[in-house]
């Protein structure tokens, strides 16, 4: 019976040490993981942000997750590194109630901070700023850790020369469309011709001329007209796309095509009428003053 018992009471410890046995190894994984890695968290603006020189830029940094901001634990430091080089800058720190900051005005905010907005302010950016920024955030114990490359860009200045003309049909004329000023050479213009009809897209006729002064991209467009008595008082559109604009530049100019025949008949009738004329006026002229100049003589009394 004592047999039977012992032997019972032995079949009914195999399951706690059976799970013993098996929840072990996960109980030593759980000691010693970092229990920060899925809590505290930061958030970038995507992989790319993109600002426009001299502007007061905002470099995208927001601290989510457990433990809540705080900032008498909390620490916060900015990095960066040119995409040349493999050397990270530092350019900020706060921790401990005290800041440090390695580029002049770069800034985060202690108000923004305590509501987990951990974004770097830089007044002034500039063209040789451009690269790879990383934000690290430290909750004591936790760290969370943030990267994202920052484009600086500059907006062409663009004109259109001459704006209108008047020429004779089928006389060539060259219209100018020109961008300058800007950063990052991926711009591109188009033409539209903007008749009563609908507007078309312009392919023919355009040559395209990129050069780099002092760093800055120029782009002239050239479009070679031809025009026929149809195309008076048609508008050909310069349209500019570039990254650093929200919406295309649009510049326009205005056409107005005559007749050949009526040009030369008004040559003609300058030649043929007006000269003529104009000059028997001369004429008249020069007599009435000659006659006025002429000294009179009196009669003897």
């Amino acid at each position: 019976m004592a047999h039977g018992s012992e032997g019972r009471v032995s079949r009914g410890c195999k399951l706690p040490l059976l799970l013993l046995h098996v929840s072990l190894p996960l109980l030593l994984f759980l000691w010693h993981s970092p229990p920060s890695a899925s809590f505290l968290q930061v958030k970038m603006a995507g992989t790319t942000q993109t600002v426009l020189l001299n502007d007061n830029a905002t470099i995208f940094c927001q601290v989510y997750g457990d433990p809540s901001p705080n900032i008498t634990i909390m620490g916060v430091t900015w990095f960066w590194k040119n995409p040349g080089s493999a050397t990270e800058v530092k350019l900020f720190e706060f921790f401990g109630g005290q800041q440090m900051t390695g580029r002049p005005g770069a800034m985060v905010p202690l108000k923004s901070l305590e509501s987990g907005n951990a974004s770097l302010q830089l007044p002034g950016i500039q063209l040789r700023e451009a690269g790879e920024y990383r934000c690290e955030v430290v909750i004591t114990p936790h760290k969370a850790v943030g990267q994202v490359k920052l484009e600086v860009v500059a907006f062409p200045v663009s004109s259109l020369f001459p704006e209108q003309a008047m020429v004779k049909e089928k006389q060539e004329t060259l219209i100018l469309c020109m961008s300058s000023g800007f950063h990052l050479d991926n711009i591109t213009i188009t033409w539209k011709k903007l008749s009563q009809k609908d507007p078309q897209e312009v392919f023919e006729g355009i040559i395209t001329n990129h050069t780099i002064e002092n760093g800055m991209f120029n782009v002239t467009s050239f479009l070679m007209l031809k025009p026929s008595l149809e195309d008076n008082m048609t508008i050909y559109q310069c349209v500019i796309y570039h990254k650093s604009l929200p919406t295309p530049q649009k510049l326009n100019f205005t056409l107005t095509v005559i007749e050949s025949e009526k040009t030369a008949w008004s040559l003609n009738s300058f030649f043929y009428i007006g000269a003529p004329l104009s000059l028997a006026v001369i004429l008249l002229i020069i007599i009435y003053l000659l006659k006025k100049a002429r000294p009179q003589t009196r009669p003897l009394s």
